[in-house]
């Protein structure tokens, strides 16, 4: 059988209803109508055999389906732009447009406040930021990801960047009307402050770790947030002890609004991750990007530590 290069365009079309939640944001991206978009999905759909997206008046989502075929196929456009990038000898330009999809907690604390040096550095790149914890679909619309801790089965290509700490921190405020704890067990007798697992719904468990041995201390705390600015707020303020990545802490940590706790039980360790779909040498402009979160990373670590316990 021949190849059909209505698959191709179909391809195209749908990676783009994709990316914009709409036939009619798709067909001004694409530069064509909105029934031109939907005449193209629709051939797609009949030469797969599978309906690839639900269509309400409101909405436009992929099905189960549409998103298998989704994952599979934005490779192999990724890769076709790269040959197309190569053979126009523009490979090395670092321009254009970088979709990232960065964890909230490293772009907040560490990517947001230091963006400006790279896009001063690269004036032909526009960046588009989605900030989210999930994982099921993070590489949707995206060139390139961040997330904290493992990687999962996947297609995807994963870069380990970094490993933090995980720290135990309070603020001066707290520890004077509190006092500091001794050991992880006196944690019990603390106000905690509780961050939630966007995976489970449920606060993530307290452990700490030291010379190979690691427990589990069941705290309580009566406030709970998703929003990982929000809960160093709230320890800045003293409302109570917060356990945390050290990576976007320095500020606190060097300025001493914060403080390191339990010093001695904080070897354990969380990994960050980029993930970007193709096997070959990314395009330049994520070489670029995951350089620069490289060298501000490192900038981050670099801070001196303020403990007390």
């Amino acid at each position: 059988m021949g190849f059909d290069t209505r698959v191709l365009t179909g391809v195209g079309v749908l990676a783009a209803v994709t990316e914009a939640g709409s036939f009619a944001r798709a067909a001004e991206t694409l530069g064509l109508t909105p029934s031109g978009v939907s005449r193209a999905v629709a051939r797609l759909e009949g030469r797969v055999g599978v309906r690839l997206f639900d269509r309400t008046p409101r909405s436009v989502t992929l099905t189960e389906e549409g998103h298998r075929f989704y994952a599979q196929v934005v490779p192999l456009l990724a890769s076709i732009e790269e040959v197309a990038t190569d053979i126009a000898g523009t490979s090395a330009a670092v321009s254009g447009r970088l979709r990232v999809n960065i964890d909230p907690w490293f772009a907040r604390m560490v990517l947001a406040p230091r963006l400006s040096r790279f896009m001063s550095q690269y004036p032909l790149l526009s960046v588009e930021m989605t900030v989210s914890n999930h994982r099921e679909e993070m590489m949707t619309g995206a060139d390139v990801a961040i997330r904290f801790g493992p990687t999962d089965d996947s297609s995807l290509i994963a870069r380990k960047l970094l490993e933090t700490r995980v720290l135990t921190c309070a603020a001066p405020v707290y520890i004077q009307k509190r006092g500091v704890p001794a050991t992880p067990h006196d944690l019990i007798h603390h106000e905690a402050l509780l961050f939630r697992d966007p995976q489970t719904g449920r606060p993530f468990p307290w452990e700490f770790a030291r010379k190979g041995k690691v427990i589990e201390i069941n705290v309580r705390g009566r406030f709970t947030t998703d929003d990982p600015s929000a809960a160093v707020a709230a320890c800045v303020a003293g409302q109570g002890v917060f356990q945390s990545l050290e990576l976007g802490l320095g500020a606190w940590l060097k300025s001493g609004k914060l403080v390191q706790i339990l010093s001695d039980w904080a070897e354990e360790r969380c990994p960050l991750y980029a993930y970007h779909h193709s096997r070959h040498h990314p395009p330049a402009k994520i070489r670029a990007f995951l350089d620069f979160v490289k060298e501000i990373t490192a900038d981050e670590a670099s801070m001196p530590v303020k403990r007390t316990g």
